[in-house]
């Protein structure tokens, strides 16, 4: 029996974030039971903005970056990216090679081919100083390459690590670290692709490219309140408020020189919003003795965002979306701030939102591949991404592929490319030949285009029929490994294919439920590893106590891989057996479902679409949403498929109107658990069903109880 679970919440918990953020009481009590009830998390599912990123320039080095890259644009120097395999790797590299290449700089790239090992190589660092290269850029790697980075430094190379992985315990020396998962990176979101670490240092260079870059500006504002005068200060550098100053409760004949504003303003370009009201309030503390060389900002922003025209800054914080998402109270300025960051946003955006449009593509793709919580940025990244390509602008390469897979004229989900274009793209890089997809993103000419869509399709196919053959080469020594150490499933093949031992230990976590372990062998020199893990065990953390055994080792919580000495493999197997006895894996209970809410069935209309896209897209840390109905009628059934497990299509009289249920491999339920004519209780996913162009609402049952 499963254990249908639907947490309580209090109607106050509903209220009160339905009159906070304007949501209806069902979307309001689905926030409540999935936790979401903080404005800074609420925002990424109300928000698809890119306002709403994080500014790149919270990274601590990026502005070391940014001006390491631009003295490279100056001196005319050569620029090396080093990039990973995946689509990740893949989507990072292509970008960024993309963006520096339009700005004049010498770039080239480099991803591992056949058999190469992941990230950095002295070979390739050899080569790259042999012919006169200066400057490195990883993508998607190299916070574990230390060694290599440190000889890249002893031959004159600089070096820019952009990469998520988790970081060593030692970090690399000598270099610049632009990487969310470093403790001191700045950055307040550890959880973002490569790919979008890539974007965030094109991002950065952008902005560089305009006149605020480096430049200090205050925003002031000084009133009269009802405790006497009020002057609030706010210094911005790079779009980041750096700085802040209150002076509260002034009388008048307040002296200047007994405040901090001197010092403060020395040197600033200072912005009002209404200059004429702050002059005066400031003349009525300060006297006529003292002058403020201050530029009224309103009627500039308002000609950007012409509704702001005529408000004062109380209105604007009654009117501004990002101070309905913050958890203190908003200060005046904060409104100001506010406006000032969207009105620059929208500068930008004329510029560069073009070009941001095709890179965003690329990174919401890599946000679904390396499947990264669908929380905070992410879900714009990726909301965004399907946006574009759903409005038939899909860019160069993902076009002919999206083609090839018979993903256009449809609506395209998260669920679309992470199990369709994703796999083909890691295609290329599993089977070595991951320049294969660069070449696609970057080619200009449609027709060679088409020609790498065939080989990539083409090697798609391969990639699934390794697979199939791993399958059945590992199933009864995982089977063997799962009975014996029952906590971790390790499997030795020295015939399996390289390319596919990541998915050989996805697919063996998910049958098992517990973290695995897939080895082969490239050569009789070198094996290689691929870890996936589930129920809280950190893949990098227990790999960790293996390390003198490996050649190198990395990657993130839940997936990692290494290489080690084929003469070291069997000391691996045993140590692995060993540590296996001390793993403390988390509870989880298959049984258990989930329901984010009960509906009556009168809500079981197509309107219910409304509430399941806003919380799209679903994956990790973001499931599908789970819904509970009573007391539906089964008035007939059909079972469908050619398969051993059958499936069931059942429908249902909710006494308004007929709705149709899925239940997949549970034909063997109707007339045994219930009948025609039962009244049931159902659990179930929403989705649509598209046939001949017409989209209907259908559900998919979960659990039926009679």
């Amino acid at each position: 029996m499963k254990n249908w679970i639907k947490k309580d919440i209090t109607k106050d918990q509903v209220k009160e974030l339905c009159q906070k953020y304007g949501i209806d009481s069902l979307t309001a009590s689905i926030f409540a039971r999935r936790e979401i009830t903080k404005g800074n998390d609420i925002l990424f599912y109300l928000e698809d903005d890119l306002r709403f990123l994080h500014n790149p320039f919270l990274f601590n080095q990026m502005e070391d970056a940014v001006d390491r890259i631009l003295d490279a644009k100056d001196e005319g120097e050569k620029v090396l990216i080093f990039g990973d395999r995946d689509v990740d790797g893949i989507t990072s590299t292509t970008i960024l090679y993309e963006y520096l290449k339009s700005i004049g700089i010498d770039v080239t790239f480099k991803v591992p081919l056949g058999d190469e090992a992941y990230g950095m190589n002295i070979e390739t660092i050899d080569e790259f100083a042999a012919n006169y290269g200066t400057l490195i850029i990883t993508v998607d790697c190299g916070i574990a390459n230390g060694p290599e980075i440190a000889h890249a430094s002893e031959l004159g190379i600089d070096v820019i690590v952009t990469d998520h992985h988790n970081p060593p315990e030692q970090l690399p020396e000598n270099c610049i670290i632009i990487n969310p998962k470093v403790s001191d990176s700045g950055y307040p979101f550890h959880d973002i692709s490569g790919c979008a670490v890539a974007f965030k240092l094109i991002q950065a260079l952008r902005y560089a490219s305009l006149d605020y870059y480096k430049e200090e500006i205050c925003l002031l504002n000084a009133c009269n309140t009802e405790n006497g005068y009020r002057i609030d200060c706010v210094k911005l550098y790079n779009n980041l408020v750096v700085d802040n100053i209150t002076i509260d409760n002034i009388t008048d004949g307040l002296r200047i020189s007994d405040t901090k504003l001197v010092e403060f303003l020395k040197g600033q370009s200072i912005f009002t919003w209404d200059d004429k009201e702050t002059k005066k309030a400031l003349k009525e503390i300060f006297g006529t003795a003292v002058e403020f060389n201050t530029f009224e900002l309103r009627p500039e922003i308002a000609k950007i965002i012409p509704p702001v025209a005529n408000l004062t800054l109380d209105q604007l914080n009654e009117k501004s979306k990002i101070a309905r998402y913050n958890e203190n109270h908003s200060s005046l300025l904060d409104g100001f701030v506010n406006i000032y960051i969207t009105y620059f946003q929208q500068i930008a955006n004329k510029a560069f939102a073009a070009h941001e449009q095709q890179e965003l593509q690329l990174v919401g793709l890599a946000a679904l591949a390396d499947v990264m919580p669908l929380q905070n940025e992410n879900r714009i990244f990726v909301n965004y991404a399907l946006k574009i390509i759903n409005s038939g602008k899909a860019r160069r390469g993902l076009l002919e592929l999206l083609s090839r897979l018979n993903l256009l004229n449809k609506r395209i989900t998260a669920t679309d490319l992470s199990w369709t274009l994703i796999p083909a793209i890691n295609a290329t890089g599993r089977l070595g030949q991951p320049e294969l997809s660069i070449q696609i993103l970057l080619e200009e000419d449609p027709s060679k285009r088409n020609e790498i869509a065939d080989k990539i399709i083409g090697l798609n196919t391969e990639r699934k029929s390794l697979v199939s053959i791993a399958t059945e080469l590992t199933s009864y020594n995982a089977q063997i490994s799962y009975e014996k150490l029952s906590k971790i499933c390790l499997v030795v093949e020295k015939s399996i294919h390289r390319g596919v031992i990541g998915l050989i230990s996805s697919k063996l976590t998910q049958k098992y439920h517990v973290p695995s372990i897939t080895i082969t062998c490239i050569d009789d020199q070198t094996a290689i590893g691929s870890m996936r893990s589930c129920r809280g065990l950190e893949c990098t953390q227990f790999l960790s106590q293996f390390a003198e055994l490996f050649s190198n080792y990395g990657g993130h919580s839940k997936a990692a891989g290494f290489s080690l000495p084929v003469s070291n493999l069997h000391e691996l197997q045993k140590q692995i057996e060993k540590a296996a006895l001390s793993i403390n894996l988390q509870d989880e209970n298959d049984n258990d479902i989930i329901i984010d809410a009960e509906l009556p069935a009168s809500y079981i209309n197509h309107d219910l679409f409304k509430i399941v896209d806003l919380f799209e897209p679903y994956g990790e840390n973001n499931s599908t949403l789970t819904f509970m109905s009573k007391n539906l009628k089964i008035i007939g059934y059909q079972v469908v498929g050619k398969t051993e497990k059958q499936h069931l299509k059942l429908n249902l009289d909710s006494g308004e109107h007929k709705i149709p249920v899925m239940f997949w491999g549970a034909a063997d339920k109707i007339n045994s658990e219930f009948n025609v004519g039962d009244n049931i209780n159902l659990v179930y996913n929403v989705e649509r069903n598209v046939f001949n162009g017409m989209e209907t609402l259908q559900l998919v049952a979960l659990d039926i109880q009679k």
